[in-house]
């Protein structure tokens, strides 16, 4: 009792009752760790899968977008050819007109023909009378002997003349027959018989089936046309409520931020409290490692390794052709000097961490760790996402929220993309990180569940 009056007045201590209730207080304190913990977990998780949801909402509904405007160029083309379809339509039409009136003067050429050929037959008649009277009457002048001789001489040519008449009409006539015959192949192929197609002619035949296809090209167009239409008219309805539907998940993610907040908020508290929960060993050592990069800021600005200025720099220089984008400050050959001793020993901390790294306030990571520090394969998206993690921005939600946080620490829940559809829920205690007397960064030391 002595010895205890020493160390403690007996007054001072708390009485049996809150003696006994204090193993009870600590395990109480450690099961609502526990809970906060787990809902901090659902929260992430309901959160990412909300997350997900909402960029694929989105992304339909730019497709649909996408569709929309497609289907408006198809629109216009039906209705195009559906103009041109009909122009078409009245071309044939007009065609068979004129065939149709090509007919009627091919008759009337076959009849002049006729005509033609009836004069020829008539001059050959007559031809054959002359040649008759000729031969009678150059008989009659050789009979007159030397007073007839002169006669006989004209007689001779009037016969001579007659048989080229002759001649010529029976070429006309044998011309004409084979102009006759020709043109009545055209007629024929050129003929209109209404209501008889087996009697139509070649041409006219020709010209119906044109017609036929241009008009059902016509109907068909204009099927596909109305089709377009109410097709475009459903998907405006789609893309409507596809719309609706990413406006609702973008509420309901906002809300979802809340709800992981008061989760964040309940574990923080908790461990505030002074009792070592599950989480406390990876604040203590997040809140070590953040004064320790603090302390050689400082140092390097009191020897003048930088400026503060240089310290502090914001304009972000992109490395040409780096995918993703990586970029270059002026302190970040100093931080990939100086961060790996510090962030690369909380590697071993606990098989359950998985990075820690030091960022600026905007989330800039001048050197990651080892598995992530790698220069980037030119071409390989896939693999420098993966393994070439340093010199970028991470301005995500948790990335800002720890670059930028000035309480003594803060604790967030998340779900990183692991890539390839691979998502793992994760803890992450961050803690600030300062030089000369300034807000600089934070230290982000991320664990597993």
């Amino acid at each position: 009792m002595l010895f205890l009056s020493k160390r403690r007045p007996v007054e001072a201590l708390p009485p049996p009752a809150a003696q006994a209730a204090m193993p009870d207080m600590h395990a109480l304190v450690f099961q609502l760790s526990r809970h906060a913990s787990a809902l901090g977990r659902d929260a992430a998780e309901v959160r990412g899968v909300i997350d997900d949801s909402t960029r694929l909402a989105g992304g339909q509904a730019r497709a649909l977008q996408g569709l929309a405007v497609d289907l408006q160029q198809v629109l216009q083309g039906q209705t195009a050819v559906d103009a041109e379809a009909g122009k078409g339509l009245q071309a044939a039409r007009g065609a068979r007109q004129a065939v149709q009136a090509l007919g009627a003067e091919v008759t009337a050429i076959v009849d002049s023909l006729r005509q033609v050929a009836d004069a020829a037959g008539q001059i050959t008649q007559i031809a054959l009378q002359t040649r008759l009277v000729a031969f009678n009457a150059s008989v009659e002048a050789k009979r007159a002997g030397e007073a007839g001789r002169g006669f006989g001489v004209v007689a001779d040519a009037v016969k001579d003349l007659a048989a080229r008449v002759e001649t010529s009409s029976k070429h006309i006539m044998g011309t004409v027959g084979t102009l006759e015959a020709r043109i009545a192949v055209l007629a024929r192929e050129t003929a209109q018989a209404e209501g008889r197609e087996a009697e139509q002619g070649v041409v006219h035949a020709a010209l119906q089936r044109v017609e036929k296809a241009v008009s059902h090209i016509a109907e068909s167009t204009e099927l596909g046309r109305s089709l377009c239409a109410t097709l475009d008219s459903n998907l405006r309805g789609v893309e409507s409520a596809m719309q609706q539907c990413a406006r609702a998940l973008d509420s309901t993610l906002s809300r979802t931020e809340t709800f992981l907040q008061v989760s964040e908020q309940m574990i923080e508290t908790v461990s505030q409290c002074g009792i070592e929960t599950e989480d406390t060993p990876y604040i203590v050592a997040a809140q070590a490692a953040a004064a320790q990069i603090s302390r050689l800021l400082d140092d390097a600005l009191r020897t003048g390794t930088l400026t503060e200025r240089e310290l502090f720099d914001e304009q972000y220089q992109p490395v040409p052709g780096s995918a993703p984008a990586q970029h270059l400050t002026r302190f970040t050959s100093l931080g990939e000097r100086l961060f790996p001793q510090v962030q690369d020993r909380l590697l071993t901390l606990s098989d359950k961490v998985v990075f820690c790294i030091a960022v600026d306030r905007n989330g800039y990571v001048p050197c990651h760790n080892p598995q992530h520090n790698h220069a980037q394969r030119p071409g390989d998206s896939a693999w420098n996402t993966t393994h070439s993690r340093n010199r970028r921005i991470f301005n995500d939600r948790t990335g800002l929220a720890s670059g930028r946080n000035t309480k003594p620490f803060l604790l967030q829940t998340y779900r990183r993309d692991m890539g390839g559809g691979q998502f793992v829920l994760m803890k992450e205690a961050a803690a600030p990180i300062t030089a000369a007397g300034r807000h600089w960064g934070g230290l982000r030391l991320a664990f597993r569940f």
